[in-house]
């Protein structure tokens, strides 16, 4: 008899499936996003330990499954940021941890010309305290919302505060607005993915509809993955923050925002029995209907991934 799939939930089964490996894509607390069928890893840390974020651009051609370090000029060294892709041609890397202090400042990449510049912050922006961990999601070519971030270096507190960060490509500058909310929760990592999946997102509503429910979504995880696929929501990893060991998880969670008045919307976790997928720092990214999962440290919270892999589910 075949050997199952990693993955194995009461009758569901699940993988990342491996797709390609690259040594230049081991990093851990980067960002990664697609931009014109290419993903662009910055920043990040090299290894468990690291202080000094690393400085640098890579490039993975999807549909050649090869990966480049992009000699871009003034890449800012930067982890625990997020970055959005605006107009088809920057990407623009927000906030993050430079080695030293968490910055509020966006550095913008012209894929079109390889050069990075330095954006400056409009008149009357009021710029939020030092971000890092916080979330970054895309309203249009020139709105972008910000949510969460940690507190103090000697800290675990997390700020739930949500803000507009306005960008203008044309003038090189960006505004941040008063925030709109204030509170002490964090949405985790949530990334806009406004790429049309239609195959992933049926196999989603279906491998949903063999499991088990529930209005409570996981608690006390952090630095996991999470991508948004049309009405669900997958996230995958993280730490655990109630576990004193063993703290890096493999657990899959799908949140299911489609609800009616019989159906609320709900959580539903599917474990895994492969702790060789534990993953924290990592990154998941939506492109040509399937998910990726890039990056992160495993097990150990050390050791960081070179190997790309994409969701498989099994119906």
């Amino acid at each position: 008899m075949a050997a199952a799939p990693r993955g194995w939930a009461g009758g569901s089964r699940w993988t990342w499936r491996p797709v390609a490996r690259d040594a230049l894509l081991a990093r851990a607390f980067h960002s990664c996003t697609e931009l014109r069928g290419r993903l662009y890893l910055v920043g990040g840390l090299l290894a468990g330990g690291a202080t000094e974020p690393s400085g640098d651009t890579v490039v993975l051609d999807l549909e050649g499954d090869q990966a480049v370090r992009m000699g871009a000029r003034g890449g800012p060294r930067r982890s625990h940021h997020d970055a959005v892709p605006l107009g088809g041609r920057w990407l623009c890397a927000v906030g993050g941890w430079d080695g030293s202090r968490r910055l509020a400042a966006v550095a913008a990449l012209d894929t079109e010309r390889g050069e990075w510049e330095a954006w400056a912050a409009a008149p009357g922006s009021c710029p939020p305290a030092g971000l890092s961990s916080h979330t970054c999601t895309r309203l249009s070519d020139r709105e972008v919302r910000v949510a969460g971030r940690e507190g103090g270096t000697r800290t675990q507190r997390r700020f739930g505060s949500i803000y507009t960060l306005r960008l203008d490509p044309g003038a090189r500058t960006y505004c941040s607005a008063e925030p709109e909310v204030a509170g002490h929760w964090s949405p985790g990592t949530i990334k806009d993915e406004p790429t049309v999946a239609p195959r992933l997102m049926e196999q989603l509503a279906k491998f949903v509809s063999s499991g088990r429910g529930s209005q409570q979504g996981p608690r006390g995880l952090r630095h996991h993955s999470c991508s948004v696929v049309g009405p669900f929501a997958v996230m995958f990893g993280g730490e655990a923050l109630t576990r004193p060991r063993d703290a890096v998880c493999n657990d899959l969670y799908i949140y299911d925002a489609r609800k009616s008045r019989q159906s609320p919307s709900l959580w539903f976790h599917f474990p895994c029995a492969d702790r060789g997928l534990k993953r924290v720092g990592h990154r998941t990214c939506l492109w040509n209907d399937q998910l990726y999962l890039v990056g992160g440290f495993g097990e150990d919270g050390r050791t960081a991934s070179p190997q790309v892999y994409v969701l498989d589910l099994f119906i």
